[in-house]
């Protein structure tokens, strides 16, 4: 069984939002388009709670993008952004959101990040989308969407770590590449088996 898992085509990550990607909203159709191929479709949504530990605003004297050290390891710090029950949470208003089965919902505890759509950013924290998948009987995994350098990479690093066949659709992805995040993220994906289509 193979899952096209669509992650974090939000508002907010398109063109216009809080946490841009460029041209972040070319995608929607194609990944519409892909949708009928598939024997299950995930979502996934960012959704933080106001005051996320993750944004810029709940440390004093920081900027989005300055780094910090958190618990559980090094964080990026980020304009607010897909706030609960906020606009710019919603998907997408064109991605065919009827067509999914499931939605994870991630980054919602307030002191911990989220990129990967299996856990949360301490690596050990699961989302609950590998036991879906696994009683589903899902081995293929598909992944598109934003971002590449982010949440797709993160997302398709630890589907590989966990025994899942992972392809990465890259045109139907694009990244924010902040400091050479997007070429480390290719090498990291290539690196833990990931198959870059």
């Amino acid at each position: 069984m193979h899952a096209l898992i669509v992650i974090d085509v939000q508002n907010d990550f398109c063109p216009g939002g809080a946490l841009a990607v460029e041209r972040g909203d070319e995608i929607v159709q194609p990944i519409n388009a892909l949708m009928a191929e598939f024997d299950a479709v995930v979502l996934t949504q960012d959704w933080h709670p106001a005051g996320h530990s993750s944004f810029s605003s709940t440390h004093a004297g920081k900027a989005p993008f300055d780094m910090v050290e958190m618990p559980y390891g090094p964080q990026v710090l980020w304009p607010d952004h897909c706030i609960q029950g906020s606009p710019g949470a919603n998907f997408h208003t064109e991605l065919e959101v009827d067509r999914a089965e499931l939605i994870i919902r991630k980054g919602f505890r307030a002191a911990i990040d989220s990129y990967s759509a299996f856990f949360e950013n301490d690596h050990t924290t699961p989302t609950g989308l590998e036991g879906y998948l696994r009683t589903r009987g899902i081995d293929r995994l598909t992944m598109v969407g934003l971002a590449t350098d982010f949440c797709v990479n993160f997302s398709a690093v630890d589907a590989a770590k966990l025994g899942f066949d992972v392809t990465v659709r890259q045109d139907l992805c694009r990244g924010i590449d902040l400091d050479g995040s997007l070429q480390a993220a290719l090498d990291g994906m290539k690196e833990a088996g990931v198959t870059l289509a």
